[in-house]
């Protein structure tokens, strides 16, 4: 892996970029996590990534949060996902080929997946082989649902994770491989990185699988582990009083925040010094 320069963090810190406008309306939670994380996170319309005015090769990371892009009028993440992939293709290529990390978290991760960033089998990027679709509860789901994290798999941000608890919201959050061969290999490369389960650590159906996915997958990785995307909110999870029973000390751990805070170590550990 290349290792990123020291000379290209801010004050000793890796740099996030954290994708805004057009309907995303995570941004500033997102970037607030990275900070609390340790970076340096610059809030930036997709606008300015499109006509040149800045660049992914100026961070280490980049985060595309949540929220309706483009108003989803195409489908979840379809246009964001068209925009990035005909406008900003090479720089994105070169950015993960250099050892960068991608986060994309519910829209965001429908908009990766739709362009092509995961699961990415054999580093092939840019080739849809997975979509996010419709619920299966034909509804919008708004409420907190548990995780368990695939020991095995080779993702960067959960690794140390063994169970999650946080918010979904959303219409269309069922994970659909293309075929049983993608499923196959997904399963056996490690690239399902968080799937849902009941509060014992259960795999169960609706309601504790929200929409119904295939395997109850909720986050996948490519084959570095430095490309993510999942569809629950870690974002929404970072201080004890964002748990929705805090008040009955049930909030133990901000694990939210933890999957940013794997991110940032891991650009700090791979840094040449």
């Amino acid at each position: 892996m290349v290792k990123f320069q020291m000379a290209d963090f801010i004050n000793g810190k890796p740099r996030a970029c954290v994708i805004g406008g057009f309907g995303i309306n995570c941004e500033n939670e997102t970037a607030y996590a990275l900070e609390l994380s340790g970076a340096a996170s610059e809030k930036v319309n997709l606008v300015d990534l499109l006509s040149g005015k800045k660049s992914f090769s100026d961070y280490h990371l980049i985060a595309v949060p949540g929220g309706f892009s483009f108003g989803d009028d195409l489908g979840s993440g379809k246009v964001i996902a068209n925009k990035l992939k005909f406008g900003l293709r090479s720089q994105l290529s070169d950015f993960i080929s250099s050892g960068g990390l991608v986060i994309g978290i519910c829209n965001g991760f429908q908009a990766i997946i739709k362009l092509g960033l995961l699961p990415a089998f054999d580093g092939k990027y840019f080739e849809q082989a997975a979509t996010l679709t419709f619920n299966d509860s034909g509804r919008f789901e708004d409420r907190w649902v548990y995780m368990k994290a695939n020991a095995h798999s080779q993702c960067v941000f959960t690794k140390g994770i063994k169970k999650l608890y946080l918010p979904v919201r959303h219409g269309e959050g069922k994970f659909v491989p293309k075929d049983e061969g993608t499923l196959e290999r997904l399963v056996k490369g490690g690239h399902i990185a968080l799937q849902y389960t009941d509060k014992d650590g259960s795999f169960s159906g609706y309601p504790d699988n929200p929409n119904g996915s295939v395997h109850n997958i909720a986050g996948i990785c490519d084959e570095t582990g430095r490309v993510f995307g999942l569809m629950p909110h870690p974002e929404a999870y970072l201080h004890k009083a964002n748990h929705p029973r805090f008040t009955r000390n049930e909030a133990k751990e901000t694990l939210g925040l933890q999957i940013y805070k794997n991110g940032i170590d891991y650009i700090n550990a791979n840094a040449k010094k």
